[in-house]
């Protein structure tokens, strides 16, 4: 969304800049990773970290669009100390169409890393999936409102936005905890972790979505508003996109590891005699 800018100090300006030039780094260095780590993995887990590839590299494409706007948007006054608009819009609906096409795809490697009954797989995925989607879309007339009240029109699209997401911890923690418990003790602690940390993670995200009603007007008026949403939603992305990656990776390879995978030497299944 094309925001009006407030004038911010070096250190608030450099703060967001800096968050946003991180982010870039860590999606890059996530996204070689999941690529290289594949071999790793049984290979009907390899999938799992196709996906999770996926999603570090759309989010770092996103953010580095993000981060030349910023970029863009500010400019030195020398005279007064302090980073003014340029003139140039501040464009991050790249964080929406990132969303749009990442959170989907975060509750999808869940269930591929699951691996869940023939047939019940493909729906799953689905209905998480749609439900996520459906909550980034919901959230993002809110965001671009210049209403940002409690009971205005951000937090009439909140709500919205709230109730597919809880239809996703309901799945997540009632109709999948059958499955994670028949797992071993290690990838049920790890499957475990992993909802805990989208729960974290996408919890923050309504947190930050909410900072605006918590002061008087449109977000964007004051300097503080403004910087802790773009590095407070920056933070939660670094976290569930790339980190959660990580564990998706720890959970694909224990259970590679049980059914046999010779981790170490990157070869076929280990057999009997072998």
């Amino acid at each position: 969304m094309l925001q009006e800018l407030p004038t911010l100090s070096p250190a608030q300006f450099s703060l967001v800049y800096n968050m946003f030039s991180f982010t870039v780094a860590t999606m890059a260095a996530a996204f070689v990773f999941f690529v290289m780590a594949q071999k790793n993995l049984a290979p009907k887990y390899r999938i799992s970290m196709m996906v999770s590839a996926l999603v570090v590299f759309i989010a770092g494409y996103h953010y580095f669009r993000i981060f030349n706007s910023w970029e863009g948007a500010y400019a030195l006054n020398q005279s007064m100390g302090a980073y003014e608009p340029s003139g140039d819009p501040f464009n991050d609906a790249y964080r929406y169409v990132d969303w749009l096409l990442t959170v989907p795809l975060l509750v999808v490697e869940l269930v591929l890393v699951m691996d869940l009954p023939k047939g019940e797989s493909g729906w799953t995925a689905f209905k998480l999936g749609f439900a996520a989607a459906l909550m980034i879309a919901l959230g993002y007339p809110g965001e671009i409102s210049g209403d940002a009240s409690f009971f205005g029109t951000r937090g009439f699209w909140g709500f919205l936005s709230t109730l597919p997401f809880l239809y996703l911890l309901y799945v997540l923690f009632t109709e999948l905890g059958d499955t994670i418990q028949k797992q071993s003790s290690e990838v049920a602690t790890l499957l475990g972790n992993a909802r805990l940390l989208l729960l974290f993670t996408w919890g923050f995200y309504p947190i930050v979505y909410m900072v605006p009603m918590a002061f008087s007007g449109y977000p964007t008026e004051t300097p503080g508003t403004i910087v802790a949403i773009q590095v407070g939603y920056t933070i939660a992305d670094v976290l569930a996109k790339a980190g959660y990656g990580v564990l998706i990776y720890n959970i694909a390879r224990a259970k590679s590891i049980e059914e046999g995978f010779d981790v170490d030497e990157y070869a076929e299944p280990v057999t009997a005699g072998a």
